[in-house]
Order: C-alpha cells, then sequence, then structure tokens
C-alpha cells in the first residue's frame, strides 16, 4: 500500500491541526482511506490520438478507458475520474499525479461532484499535481466541491506547465447542501492553487480559506448576495494572453450574475 506521508500535502495548515484527533471508525492511513492515481497521457502518431501510456490507481481513485467523442477535436482523450466511495470521508487522503507530454491533447473530469461528508473526528486533503510537457494541451475541469455541514478539507494543486503548453483548470465551490438546509455549514474548506512552470519557477499562488463557522459568508468582500464561488486558471503562451483577457472581461461585463 502508499506511503501516507506520500499522499498528503507537506504543508498542512496550522488551522488544521485542532482536528487532528483518532478516528473511532477506520483509521487515518489504513486500506481505503489513502487514495492515488497516476496518469501519464501521450500522443501516438500511428493512431492518431492521445492515449493513456501508464496508468496506476489505488481505491478509492480510480479511472475508465478514454472516451474519444469530440468530432471537433478526435484525438483529444477523455476522462473520468471516479470513486466507489461516493465521497470524501473523515481521514482520507487523495493524491492524484497527471501528466501530459509528446502533444498530448486531454480534457479529465470527475464522474460527479467532490462531496466532502459530514466529520467527526480529523480531517481530509487532497494532493494534485500536474505536469504538462511541451506543446500539450490539458482542460482538467473538476466538478464542483460539496462539503458538507462540520466537514473539513483541504486541498493543494500545483500546475507545472511548459511555455509552450496550455492548460485550462478550475474548480467550483457550492456552500453545501442547500436542499437539505445547509447553507455554509462546514468547519473549513481550503484550497490551495500553486501555477508554476516546468522547472518549478513560481507564476501565482492562489489560497482561499473558508471558514463559515468564523466568518459571515454573505458580508461585502466575501461572498455577499451570492453562495458559489468558481475559479478558471488558464496557463498559455504570451501571445494568446491579450486575446484571452479581452474575452475573459467581456464576458464579466456581458453578465450581471458574475463577478470576478
Amino acid at each position: 500500500m502508499t506511503n501516507l506521508k506520500f499522499c498528503e500535502p507537506d504543508d498542512i495548515p496550522s488551522e488544521f491541526l485542532k482536528y487532528n484527533k483518532k478516528i473511532t471508525q477506520l483509521e487515518v492511513g489504513k486500506t481505503g482511506k489513502v487514495g492515488l492515481l497516476k496518469l501519464k497521457l501521450e500522443s501516438d502518431s500511428k493512431k492518431n490520438k492521445t492515449v493513456v501510456t501508464d496508468q496506476y490507481s489505488q481505491v478509492p481513485l480510480y479511472t475508465q478507458k478514454a472516451l474519444y467523442y469530440d468530432e471537433a477535436l478526435p484525438n483529444m482523450a477523455h476522462l473520468f475520474i471516479m470513486s466507489p466511495s461516493g465521497g470524501v470521508l473523515q481521514g482520507d487522503r487523495y493524491r492524484m499525479d497527471i501528466s501530459l507530454a509528446n502533444n498530448a491533447v486531454s480534457h479529465i473530469t470527475t464522474q460527479g461532484a467532490t462531496r466532502i461528508y459530514k466529520m467527526n473526528s480529523n480531517y481530509a486533503t487532497q494532493l494534485i499535481n500536474i505536469n504538462v510537457g511541451k506543446d500539450c494541451y490539458l482542460e482538467f475541469i473538476p466538478d464542483q466541491i460539496i462539503p458538507y455541514k462540520n466537514s473539513r478539507y483541504y486541498q493543494k494543486v500545483l500546475l507545472n506547465v511548459d511555455p509552450s503548453a496550455s492548460l485550462i483548470y478550475s474548480e467550483i465551490i457550492v456552500p453545501g447542501r442547500v436542499a437539505m438546509g445547509e447553507l455554509f455549514s462546514y468547519d473549513i474548506c481550503y484550497l490551495k492553487t500553486i501555477g508554476q512552470d516546468i522547472e518549478q519557477k513560481i507564476k501565482f499562488i492562489d489560497s482561499c480559506m473558508l471558514k463559515p463557522k468564523n466568518k459571515n459568508m454573505n458580508t461585502l468582500g466575501i461572498f455577499g448576495k451570492h453562495t458559489v464561488l468558481a475559479s478558471v486558471y488558464i496557463l498559455a503562451k504570451k501571445k494568446y494572453v491579450h486575446a484571452l483577457n479581452q474575452k475573459i472581461n467581456s464576458m464579466l461585463k456581458n453578465n450581471d450574475e458574475i463577478y470576478g
């Protein structure tokens, strides 16, 4: 079984230390509590499409066979990340390592929302390492994160992108199980995203720590009248930056429901 330390972020925020308590059910590090997914994708010139050349998974993380259903991009490999557990439980430690090489083109998403279940002991973490090599293109668009009542979740994402490559990564946080009357009822949801080049020269660090029991999320400067937070990160060649900025600003300007 994979070493627990390997799957944990190396910078657990101090805000989580008070929750670091022994679990009475399946303990941290036991089988089923440490999920690992490793994927490598490369372009296959003979098949004229991107294929998975290396794959390793440890339950509760795995992925299905690559699909090719985009008629506009027939060489793009579409992958769905899945989990038989249905969500993230207290004490879970997940890690994903995804790399693209040799002109690979891929779209990766999840089977559904990332549900962070209610917790009374410990917390959950997820570490995601993405490496996009020379002349590769990746869309990593997971479904929304739903933090349940009393949940505690830390996610660290490392985006390593070659200057000649392009990456689109997004994440969405909803306020909880609204239909069940849970609106900002979780303990803490902490997301850290780091963008850097392939030599690990940092381009940006974006941290978002939400503690709704300590701070009213509906105050001005946080969510205001809104309840959903969506972030999109685009790392691309410099020649595309100006056009991207204009397009994004135009979309924000003409939509009263989006603020950014």
